[in-house]
Parts: structure tokens; C-alpha cells; sequence
């Protein structure tokens, strides 16, 4: 059996759980803070995720719906060129004074060295533009 690791990404949001999810799951917001995207949250639903194109990289990521639990846990797959095949899971937890907002990224391989490195640096970003959405909502 190969050995996978995990990317784990936890930050604190002052934001109750149900602002968070708008944001993880509604379309327009998602593209504000991640990608341009056809996201739905149904179990099942095949979706893709679309940037500009990088090198080593087409800017696409297909991905599947394979948890919702409203406010709680959102995890999908996440397929990107190049074979990386890895799974998203969210996780919301309300906490006083917001949410405790934790990220998991799992099923990086060995050969998947330099895409978790990049997956390291990529998330904190975005968490970043995240935040920055939702201080925004109302």
C-alpha cells in the first residue's frame, strides 16, 4: 500500500458556520475567493473548477460532490491534469465568537511531492481571499 499524506489547514472565522457554508458552496462566492466554477451541493454532482492555465498545469480541476452536510462538512473529489487525484474535505465547526474552519486535502502520493507544496502555498491564499469574502457578507 502506498503512503498518502494529508495538507491540514485550520483558521479561526469570526463568521457563524452558516455564512461560512454560503461561501464555500454558493458559485458566485466561490469564484470570488477561489475559481470560476459550475459547483452545486448535491451528493453525486460533477463539477469543475477553472483558472488560468500555468505551466505543468491546464487550470482545470474536475471534481465530484461526495459529502454534504449543511453548515458541517463539504468534501469533494479534486482531479487535476497531470494524475493528481486528491479529496477536499471542509469542516465547520461553531465555536464562540465564529467558526473553526479546517481544510484537509488528503490522498497526496510520493510522486505528488511538488503539487503538495504548491497545494501548501495555494490554500493559504485562498483561505486569505476567503476571509476577505466573507468579512464582506452581510
Amino acid at each position: 500500500m502506498t503512503e498518502t499524506r494529508t495538507l491540514v489547514v485550520e483558521r479561526m472565522m469570526p463568521q457563524p458556520p452558516e455564512k461560512v457554508w454560503r461561501a464555500l458552496t454558493q458559485t458566485a462566492l466561490l469564484e470570488d475567493w477561489l475559481m470560476k466554477n459550475d459547483f452545486k451541493p448535491t451528493v453525486g454532482a460533477s463539477f469543475t473548477f477553472r483558472t488560468q492555465p500555468m505551466p505543468h498545469w491546464n487550470g482545470v480541476v474536475d471534481c465530484e460532490v461526495l459529502a454534504v452536510e449543511p453548515h458541517r462538512r463539504l468534501s469533494y473529489s479534486w482531479n487535476a491534469a497531470g494524475g493528481l487525484q486528491t479529496t477536499v474535505t471542509w469542516t465547520l465547526t461553531e465555536v464562540e465568537g465564529g467558526t473553526r474552519l479546517r481544510l484537509e486535502q488528503s490522498g497526496f502520493g510520493p510522486q505528488d511531492d511538488n503539487n503538495y507544496k504548491g497545494a501548501a502555498y495555494g490554500w493559504q491564499r485562498n483561505i486569505d481571499a476567503l476571509e476577505k469574502v466573507l468579512a464582506g457578507l452581510v
